[in-house]
């Protein structure tokens, strides 16, 4: 079993070799948009595990998921060979694509945020138009009148 050091270098070296061959050596358009984002190595380093994020051409275009994930299947083998010739390990990892759900989480996460801002704003609205109800200090408790007697301290003496 590797030590998960070498692992992670080497899942670090696997992102780098395969996004790098998408972007500049493999020539699918179902590829033109897709971007690793991360890698993982399992301890004995025989297989890859490749997270990918897929882009529209533009914002207001939704990306295809589905031709990614098939242009990245028929690469497998090309990016396997370069993985191979990049990484110089006697056993070249097996790659496994997955498209990364990270983006998707960070998206309603910040709605989410945004909703609890907006609850906190209104929170603080209602705070600042609000009175309190009864006394202003409820717990004080009433202080004895001036004209009542108080008893006389013992001085100590008998």
């Amino acid at each position: 079993m590797a030590d998960p050091a070498r692992a992670q270098r080497m899942a670090k070296r696997i992102s780098s070799i395969v996004a790098t061959a998408i972007a500049k050596e493999i020539k699918d358009p179902r590829l033109a948009y897709v971007t690793v984002t991360d890698a993982k190595v399992t301890g004995d380093l025989h297989d890859a595990t490749v997270f990918y994020t897929v882009m529209g051409p533009s914002l207001n275009v939704e990306p295809d998921f589905a031709a990614a994930a098939a242009g990245l299947a028929k690469a497998t083998g090309i990016l396997r060979s370069k993985v191979g010739a990049g990484t110089g390990v006697r056993f070249t990892p097996t790659l496994v694509f997955v498209l990364d759900k990270v983006p998707d989480t960070a998206r309603d996460m910040e709605e989410l945020l945004e909703r609890a801002r907006l609850q906190d704003e209104e929170v603080a609205r209602l705070a600042r138009d609000a009175a309190p109800a009864g006394d202003p200090d409820p717990y004080r408790e009433p202080r004895p009148a001036d004209d009542a007697e108080t008893p006389a301290e013992d001085s100590g003496e008998r």
